[in-house]
């Protein structure tokens, strides 16, 4: 391969990498501006779901089907039917809206929606069983 040649090829190829490091600025700073990095909630017919939710005792250092490791300070979600990962927004009373994730997939007890990791509940200022509010998080629908 002639050097001209060789010194062509490394040049186009530093000219895609550029191009793709301009792609991924660009495409992961969409929507996070108004937010300071977080997504937006997502709500249907411009209302926040309401679900039974309350913590229950956990065995910490045990890995949940999700891949989560339990730890005295995860903040996260046990439901029944979403998938591992999903985030969402939950809030109960007046407590501030605090992003979270299913971390576990397993059934939940009857009537409830989500068990609730001791440390979210904590967060959310819940003792036993209550009614909380909660939205998917994402770009709102425009």
């Amino acid at each position: 391969m002639s050097p001209a040649l060789a010194q062509r090829e490394v040049a186009l190829a530093g000219l895609a990498l550029l191009a793709a490091i301009a792609s991924l600025a660009l495409t992961s700073h969409r929507g996070q501006a108004r937010t300071g990095g977080l997504p937006q909630p997502v709500t249907l017919n411009g209302s926040w779901r309401e679900s039974l939710a309350g913590a229950e005792p956990v065995q910490y250092g045990r890995r949940t089907d999700c891949s989560i490791v339990l730890r005295p300070n995860t903040i996260g979600v046990t439901d029944s039917v979403l998938p591992c990962g999903v985030k969402l927004y939950v809030a109960y009373g007046n407590s501030p809206e605090i992003l979270t994730q299913v971390i576990e997939r397993r059934p939940v007890p009857p009537g409830r929606k989500f068990v609730l990791t001791p440390k979210l509940a904590e967060k959310l200022g819940i003792d036993g069983v209550q009614n909380i509010r909660w939205a998917f998080a994402g770009e709102a629908a425009r």
